[in-house]
């Protein structure tokens, strides 16, 4: 467990005896019906929203709650008031809901601070807003920083609004309280971790940040009932702060992490993308081009940029984390982004399967990515001797005998297998089920 500032408070959710799998080969199914499970709540960088969501993820895997209190200052931040909301609407003169919190949480600016007045349209004009580029849905907005209010509705039904007198009310709270987020240690035989970290912090917003959130304990599931070299560690938290956050209490700590990657935006239906860590050449920036590479489909790998996700706190430069961000179509690049628009509909099962599974290829990668060495460097080997001839030299050489031979020619304790395996071209599995047959046969050795 990681050091915890002074009044913060620390709660092990225990897990049920019988958790549903969301691992399970259904399709993604599980994981679409968890991810509209928790759609209708409303989240933010703090309140009740994120508690009664890391509850619901503690449902599946067994998350640590943290607990860090208002006015505690991280870096150059410090954690905000807790903003709690209750209810919040605009009524018309004839006392009609025409913007209702109970319909969509969208409809408020998150953060916004309590009102309850009566005002002209001109006056409350000042305090809506919409998004003409989609005038049918309801953009999402925010105030994190900023004390203020407001409403986000379609555009449409800004236009049509009469000049009238109208009730506008936000039953909101802005006190002392904490920042919350999850925490989960999967142990291997190492004390190195991998980070995966993800968002919990958007309302319903599906795909940004629900996808995330639903494939990361679908992972965290899957590893806790594998044999690991690795041991994993697994973030749920609020955008921003939640990683300045943690990176704050666990600065001393951050030395473990040989590898990591944000996930979001991993439900819908655009091609895999992954961004790169600040080092650009990090191990799981190179094993997230292979996955990719050898899938046979779309892919896209971008450099980093310090604009994105929780990728640019990690990788800020006094910590320079080999942690990278993984999606499907980015953020701001689909039109659904931080609208209504992005709903169950957008997610599709298959896609968050895909994307899990991406995700194990991946681990599978690091967890048995070593160097070794060739233990009759002295020309090739006669494999023969050994068993290992079948057609090589020939047209019908295969990818098993040519793993062989990559193998062997670079196995000089430099190379890594992944280094062979990106070189080759060669998937990864072959190149495993080579490397255990020439150990075998006492023709490699680990490098360390």
């Amino acid at each position: 467990m990681h050091d915890i500032v002074t009044n913060s408070t620390i709660k092990t959710l225990e897990l049920p005896a019988s958790s549903p799998d969301l691992s399970a080969d259904d399709g993604g199914l599980a994981m679409h019906e968890f991810a509209a499970e928790l759609y209708p709540i409303c989240r933010s960088i703090t309140g009740d929203g994120v508690r009664k969501s890391i509850e619901l993820i503690g449902r599946y895997i067994p998350l640590t709650t943290c607990e860090v209190p208002s006015g505690f200052d991280v870096f150059d931040w410090t954690v905000p008031l807790e903003w709690n909301i209750k209810d919040a609407y605009v009524k018309n003169s004839a006392g009609e809901r025409i913007v209702d919190f109970r319909r969509s949480n969208l409809h408020v600016v998150s953060y916004s601070v309590p009102v309850h007045r009566r005002m002209d349209l001109r006056e409350l004009k000042e305090h809506l807003h919409s998004d003409p580029a989609h005038p049918d849905w309801i953009p999402y907005r925010t105030s994190y920083y900023s004390p203020t209010w407001g409403f986000c509705l379609p555009h449409n039904q800004l236009l049509a609004l009469p000049d009238d007198e109208y009730e506008v009310c936000i039953d909101s709270s802005l006190a002392p309280g904490h920042l919350t987020y999850g925490d989960l240690r999967v142990l291997g035989q190492s004390s190195d971790e991998v980070l995966i970290s993800c968002h919990v912090c958007h309302p319903s917003l599906c795909n940004d940040n629900l996808s995330g959130i639903a494939v990361a304990t679908a992972l965290a599931q899957r590893l806790s009932r594998m044999n690991l070299r690795y041991s994993y560690r697994f973030l749920f938290i609020p955008g921003t702060i939640g990683s300045i956050a943690w990176l704050a209490m666990n600065k001393a700590h951050v030395s473990r992490i040989k590898h990591g990657f944000v996930m979001t935006c991993v439900g819908d239906a655009g091609a895999p993308t992954y961004k790169q860590s600040r080092r650009g050449d990090a191990e799981i920036d190179r094993a997230w081009k292979y996955v990719l590479g050898q899938a046979g489909e779309a892919f896209d790998i971008r450099p980093f940029s310090p604009y994105g996700y929780d990728e640019r706190q990690f990788c800020s430069p006094g910590f320079n984390l080999p942690v990278g961000c993984f999606m499907r179509t980015p953020h701001g690049e689909f039109p659904e982004y931080h609208t209504s628009a992005d709903d169950l509909s957008l997610v599709r099962p298959s896609s968050l399967a895909d994307s899990l599974a991406k995700a194990l290829a991946v681990v599978d990668v690091i967890e048995h990515n070593r160097s070794y060495l060739n233990v009759k460097p002295y020309c090739e080997p006669k494999l023969g001797k050994y068993g290992l001839y079948g057609t090589i030299g020939g047209r019908s050489a295969g990818e098993y005998q040519m793993a062989l031979l990559w193998l062997l020619n670079m196995s000089d304790g430099d190379n890594s297998l992944l280094d062979i395996a990106a070189r080759a071209n060669l998937p990864w599995e072959t190149i495993k089920q080579a490397l255990r047959v020439l150990c075998l046969a006492g023709l490699l050795k680990p490098a360390d």
